[in-house]
């Protein structure tokens, strides 16, 4: 049996998710292999699991059979969270309205969950309300500024500002080093973790510097995975706390001196800016090693 499906609504995600919202008993290996054996179409031509459906596409199953794509209640464990880390979540919102969420994270917690984590950002959210959506992420270690959607058409919204280039990001890093030049944009090639080569862009300005750190702010152009921690290191001067890609560093017990500080987009012709306050062992660190932070650095924000 042929069962055709116009997508009008869920669409801007990647198939297989379309795909296993509406038949909740399908795997992901029964719709990798069965979009390989081309029994899943999309306007009659061989796609990929991680396909983004678009509004109005024709999907196309040749092997349709109810007993295959069925649904099925699903019984999710729910993640109790402490009333510590609820707190802590709703002290961290710096700005809130029906659309979305802006929470300086702290660090040490991730945004996503995991085999081995046991509480996230996600989880909470989802204890909180489960239209709440991520529309990005940080790295467990990384503090700073995430955007979370109240409902699907913000997640849309501003998912596709993100794709577009159109929310414009800056990152305070606490380096190990100095960089050769005070400002400049880096074109690297980075491997991503299936080894496959990705262009990034990045700019960066010197704020201040000694003998053995500089504070360096980041504008980066696009969103790779670690972009940030291996272009510093490509500088010569590895974020400092950073034991992945700063081995030898005398700084191991710190924690990873990378801060989300800035984020600037406009939605619905509104524009907004937030700035988010460092933590406070970033702001520790640099006394304890004699290195001030400007305080105008609205001014670094605004000459990139």
């Amino acid at each position: 049996m042929i069962k055709k499906i116009k997508i009008i609504n869920d669409f801007d995600q990647r198939l297989d998710k379309y795909l296993k919202r509406k038949y909740t008993s399908l795997t992901q290996g029964f719709i990798e292999k069965n979009i390989r054996k081309k029994n899943i179409l999309i306007n009659n031509s061989t796609t990929k699991a991680n396909y983004l459906v678009k509004f109005n596409d024709d999907l196309k199953i040749l092997n349709f059979h109810e007993m295959l794509y069925k649904n099925k209640i699903i019984f999710k464990k729910n993640i109790k969270i402490s009333k510590e880390i609820l707190a802590q979540f709703k002290r961290s919102i710096i700005f809130e309205n029906n659309d979305f969420i802006v929470l300086n994270k702290w660090s040490q917690i991730a945004t996503q969950g995991g085999s081995k984590i046991i509480t996230s950002i996600d989880h909470i959210i989802k204890n909180i309300n489960t239209q709440y959506r991520l529309v990005h992420r940080l790295d467990k270690e990384t503090s700073g500024l995430l955007l979370i959607a109240k409902n699907l058409n913000s997640a849309k919204k501003l998912s596709s500002l993100f794709k577009q280039k159109e929310i414009t990001k800056f990152y305070i890093a606490l380096c190990e080093g100095n960089p050769k030049n005070n400002y400049s944009q880096v074109k690297l090639e980075i491997k991503n973790k299936k080894f496959k080569s990705e262009n990034t862009l990045t700019n960066y300005k010197l704020i201040n510097k000694n003998k053995s750190i500089s504070s360096i702010l980041f504008n980066p152009q696009t969103g790779k995975t670690h972009q940030l921690r291996i272009v510093s290191k490509n500088l010569g001067c590895p974020i400092v706390g950073d034991n992945k890609y700063n081995i030898y560093s005398k700084y191991k017990k710190e924690n990873l001196m990378l801060h989300a500080f800035a984020l600037r987009f406009t939605v619905n012709t509104k524009k907004f800016e937030f700035i988010s306050k460092l933590p406070n062992y970033f702001l520790n660190f640099l006394k304890k090693n004699n290195l001030k932070m400007n305080k105008d650095l609205i001014y670094y924000l605004n000459s990139f």
